[in-house]
């Protein structure tokens, strides 16, 4: 049973989620693929809400920055659909891939058109997109960050930035595979230094829960602005709920029921149009890349408050 259903603060909601998951053990694993977030302690835990207004409530680590990785890839989708609308569609699908984040199965028999744009070929080809209309990807997606969460000294994290780039091969892979179709634009190292540089982001629970806000405010950015249409905002909530989770979405739209991306570094993001968006983050993740206590930590935040797109 839900315990309110039109919170008036949602911090008792934190915390009480907060206890449930200190109460349980540890589980999954770091992302021990990337060295630099192999050490992260994988029983770190930081939530955060935040509502239309910029009200903003949080528990644990809520404060402390952490690898954004594929959490970005929303933005960039964002910021590119706002420049060229439709057109984008017909360089990246819209489907669930069925398959792992980096794979590469799909590419050949499809033409290389990635599934979507939040498995890495996806997002590679929304980063080029985005790259050839501003000259400067990263440095576009890290001006919005910083603009939408208030915090001017949100940056990259230059570590992880190198330790992606020196363990880079399949994305690499991915990228000269598109661009063998045509479905890639700038020169293949000048995108993954892009790319990378985008997936290092380092930003806490608080930055990202107040980032995500224009998607609760149907486009509307912080400062009042329309970055996309009403109607874009739901294309990127539907392909969130659909494909944010790699091949675990089913799973995640069944226990949590909202619009959803999560990354490597821990990290969940997640939308309730209209009410509020959210951060979770701890490190241990699952066999398909989500973070365990993230995911359970959404599934409580939407039973104790009855919160749902369904």
């Amino acid at each position: 049973m839900a315990i309110m259903s039109t919170p008036t603060t949602f911090q008792p909601v934190l915390e009480r989620i907060a206890e449930e998951i200190e109460r349980t053990p540890g589980s999954g694993r770091t992302a021990d693929y990337i060295p630099a977030l192999a050490a992260c302690d994988p029983r770190r835990f930081g939530m955060a809400v935040a509502e239309p207004d910029g009200t903003v409530y949080g528990v644990g680590d809520w404060r402390e920055p952490f690898s954004a990785q594929s959490i970005t890839k929303v933005f960039t989708l964002a910021l590119d659909l706002a420049r060229e609308g439709d057109a984008l569609w017909e360089h990246v699908g819209r489907e669930p891939s069925g398959n792992p984040f980096n794979s590469l199965v799909q590419l050949e028999y499809e033409n290389g058109i990635p599934r979507n744009p939040f498995i890495n070929a996806g997002a590679l080809v929304v980063t080029d997109r985005l790259h050839t209309r501003t000259g400067d990807a990263a440095g576009e997606l890290l001006d919005f960050l910083r603009a939408e969460s208030g915090n001017p000294g949100l940056t990259y994290d230059e570590e992880v930035a190198a330790s992606e780039t020196a363990h880079g091969d399949r994305n690499a892979a991915l990228g000269h595979f598109m661009a063998s179709y045509g479905n890639i634009d700038n020169p293949v190292p000048v995108l993954l230094e892009q790319y990378f540089r985008q997936c290092s982001v380092a930003a806490s629970c608080a930055d990202l829960a107040l980032a995500t806000g224009f998607l609760a405010r149907h486009g509307i950015r912080a400062d009042g602005s329309r970055l996309l249409s009403r109607s874009q905002a739901k294309q990127v909530n539907a392909v969130m709920l659909t494909c944010g989770t790699y091949d675990a979405a089913g799973d995640f739209a069944y226990r949590v029921g909202l619009p959803g991306k999560s990354g490597v570094g821990g990290g969940i993001i997640a939308v309730v149009p209209g009410r509020c968006t959210l951060c979770v983050w701890s490190p241990g993740l699952d066999e398909r890349g989500n973070s365990v206590a993230g995911v359970a930590a959404l599934d409580r935040f939407t039973t104790l408050t009855g919160l749902s797109v369904f």
